[in-house]
């Protein structure tokens, strides 16, 4: 196959958005070093991957399970951490009450201390 188009590559994936994912995806793969399942002929990796997928040299169900990995915000492996983390915020809230309250000041109080601290001055604040 001298050239890609469209219209190999949607035989195989019908739906022209998910092609693109797709493609992009495995392109993004081989530039990060995937070995190749076809010959390259100085083609480009976005070209490599349309060929590939046009040759049905992939593993589909595989780039598709990629991909979806690849665009999760949350691992499952984060959940499980963020379980421990909550199981954990106990203590810590515990922690908190142990602290002393925060000291109320006017607004004048607040406008000196803000001063002293731009200015570098103490202001004999803990």
């Amino acid at each position: 196959m001298a050239r890609v188009t469209v219209e190999d590559c949607i035989e195989k994936i019908p739906n022209r958005f998910r092609l693109v994912l797709l493609a992009a995806h495995r392109a993004r793969n081989i530039s990060a070093g995937s070995a190749l399942t076809i010959d390259r002929d100085n083609d480009k990796n976005p070209v490599v991957a349309l060929r590939e997928i046009a040759d049905e040299t992939l593993d589909m169900d595989g780039l598709k399970e990629s991909l979806v990995t690849g665009l999760q915000r949350v691992l499952p492996s984060e959940d499980e951490e963020q379980e421990n983390v909550t199981a954990s915020a106990a203590p810590a809230e515990a922690e908190m009450e142990a602290l002393p309250a925060p000291i109320e000041l006017d607004e004048s109080e607040m406008l000196k201390a803000l001063q002293a601290d731009r200015d570098g001055a103490p202001d004999g604040r803990l």
